[in-house]
């Protein structure tokens, strides 16, 4: 399989709004693929329709080398797992209720259970109803219900938007184990560190159309002046351009033992976003 998912000139018309502008975009098998955007950039819809809850209006859509006509086939449902803003538990139930039954659904073994609960770092509220926990520990038990049957290609639509510092690392972590071991992951999130973090290849979605493609080490390289950023220990601050002409007097300044923090000017993955789009990410 050459590539998990190929789009080509996707298209999405709402009435007289047009969400997607011709995009076209390929993840390779084993890749975590980000699409990164504000509020309002298209990324929601972009899943909804590789995951075959909406329909596109123009453009090719392939997944798992599966066409947009046959994504609603238990098949092609059975390889994927998805988290949305559509996605939802049974509430009066308990998480290991909850999981029980995705398991039955998925064919799973029971014994995935454990496993996802060490993942999400949930093992404690096993036997808690849903209905009482917290939006972030509902949001890690949508995330366990994804990943229970360990689909192929995972779509996370801003899967850690409700979690603290902790857990979005324990998730993560996880994340990051699941794709060593071969799963490929489509994540859309605004959070850049996030992006930066977990991304293979990213691209910058405003207002339908796809405006940057490439890796964070890629784009940052690409945007990047490559001057050097100085402070002294008497607080000065120096720009200083990496051009030959400018290596003695840094030598110097090295040498002279004044230099405090020395580094290379490579903006962030949100700087580079604002300079492409005009937009903040939020």
């Amino acid at each position: 399989m050459e590539h998990a998912i190929k789009v080509t000139q996707l298209r999405k018309v709402f009435s007289q709004h047009t969400a997607i502008e011709d995009i076209s975009f390929a993840v390779k098998p084993g890749e975590i693929f980000g699409l990164l955007g504000p509020s309002g950039s298209g990324k929601t819809t972009t899943i909804k329709i590789l995951t075959g809850e909406l329909g596109q209006t123009a453009g090719e859509v392939n997944v798992l080398d599966t066409n947009a006509r046959s994504f609603g086939t238990a098949a092609f449902k059975s390889r994927i797992g998805i988290l949305s803003d559509n996605s939802s538990l049974y509430e009066r139930l308990t998480v290991d209720d909850n999981l029980r039954l995705f398991c039955k659904l998925y064919d799973a073994p029971l014994d995935q259970i454990d496993v996802m609960l060490d993942e999400v770092n949930l093992k404690d509220a096993r036997n808690k109803v849903v209905s009482k926990l917290s939006k972030g520990m509902k949001q890690r038990v949508l995330l366990a219900k994804a990943l229970i049957h360990r689909p192929e290609l995972i779509f996370l639509d801003e899967p850690t938007s409700a979690l603290d510092p902790g857990n979005m690392a324990h998730i993560h972590r996880g994340l990051q184990k699941l794709n060593e071991a071969g799963t490929t992951i489509f994540i859309t999130t605004h959070d850049m560190e996030e992006a930066t973090e977990l991304c293979h290849r990213v691209a910058f979605l405003n207002n339908g159309s796809i405006q940057e493609l490439g890796s964070p080490e890629d784009l940052r390289y690409k945007y990047s002046t490559h001057a050097f950023h100085i402070e002294t220990f008497d607080g000065e601050r120096l720009v200083i351009e990496n051009e030959a002409e400018n290596a003695n007097e840094i030598r110097d300044l090295v040498a002279s033992g004044q230099v405090k923090a020395i580094h290379s000017d490579n903006p962030t993955l949100g700087q580079i976003f604002l300079k492409v789009t005009g937009k903040e990410l939020v």
